[in-house]
């Protein structure tokens, strides 16, 4: 058996072109870990902040992009009895998911839900893993309330949709054509906004303001957002496709009673992921399986071609999830 595999690298920062095919050593389980022989991985916006040098792996996590995979468990390092050599899973990565075999902690892996593919698996991890500890245990989102997701034809919000929708919550979304709200529509959203078109300010004000925003804009969003709030309402930041510094009165924070807070995923401890998906497992994969939810997908590349699947998603024409066909 040989002992290297294909990848893709970033060979130095810069836009998709710089993202090369390599050869690599396979990765040796270590301890509470497992390898995985990797089917498809997932395409992310973090994967692209690593890409143009803003988004540094955490100490120890391979080089390699790609942070969701699904495959077939190839081998299992000590103390782990969870997993056995053959099982197909889905895993949440700290790096490592553009290339044949990848090592990730044991805990970090889910089953792939009964019915779907491990093409649909791969579109699980990062972004139900993100939803799930933002909007719900960070955000507290709970039945009734107003929720608002800003991109929401992307993969966090085609995600949260389905999500806050089965759970009750008024969902409110903003996108940036006709084609795409229609789709966040089908998907559960009860108002989309193009934000093109519309000010979402004043349209989420016009329901009472929103409970709840997830946002991965910032800049001059933040303001914005916080304009849209209810009284004792809540800002989540996920991420800052537009800049994490504006100016902004926090007078209304005081006087409303607002809350912004925020999180990343990659640099949180082993154990907080592993709660996170134990709390999948439990309250979100049953979904998964009897089709209640499912992952939206967009366009599939081969290894090789992880440049062009990086143009595709910051073309931002995509609607759901990219991912590579690694096996392939």
């Amino acid at each position: 058996m040989t002992t290297e595999m294909r990848a893709v690298e970033i060979s130095s920062h810069g836009g998709p072109e710089v993202l090369k095919p390599v050869s690599r050593p396979r990765p040796v389980p270590g301890h509470g870990q497992v390898v995985i022989e990797v089917a498809f991985a997932g395409v992310n916006r973090p994967d692209a902040l690593q890409r143009a040098g803003l988004y540094n792996p955490p100490d120890g996590a391979s080089d390699l992009p790609g942070l969701e995979a699904s495959g077939t468990i190839s081998a299992v390092g000590t103390g782990v009895s969870e997993w056995a050599v053959g099982d197909q899973v889905c895993a949440l990565l700290p790096g490592g998911g553009y290339a044949e075999y990848v090592a990730t902690p044991a805990a970090h892996c889910l089953p792939v839900p009964e019915g779907l593919s491990l093409k649909e698996a791969a579109c699980l991890p990062e972004t139900f893993f993100t939803v799930w500890s933002n909007v719900f245990m960070r955000g507290g989102l709970k039945g009734g309330e107003r929720f608002l997701v800003h991109g929401g034809s992307s993969g966090i919000g085609t995600t949260a949709i389905q999500l806050a929708h089965h759970f009750g919550a008024r969902v409110f979304v903003t996108a940036g054509s006709d084609e795409k709200c229609q789709a966040c529509r089908g998907l559960g959203a009860e108002i989309a906004i193009n934000y093109r078109d519309a000010d979402f300010v004043e349209v989420v004000k016009a329901e009472g303001g929103a409970d709840l925003i997830l946002d991965m804009v910032g800049g001059p969003y933040i303001p914005r957002n916080l304009s849209a709030l209810a009284d004792d309402g809540r800002l989540v930041q996920i991420a800052f496709l537009q800049g994490p510094k504006v100016e902004l009165n926090f007078v209304q924070l005081m006087t409303r009673r607002l809350t912004m807070t925020g999180s990343t995923l990659r640099p949180q401890s082993d154990l907080a992921k592993a709660r996170i998906a134990q709390d999948l497992r439990e309250a979100v994969w049953p979904l998964l399986a009897a089709r209640r939810i499912g992952p939206v997908m967009d366009s599939e590349f081969a290894l090789a071609d992880a440049a062009d699947a990086h143009a595709r998603m910051e073309s931002s024409g995509h609607i759901g999830k990219i991912v590579l066909d690694v096996a392939g």
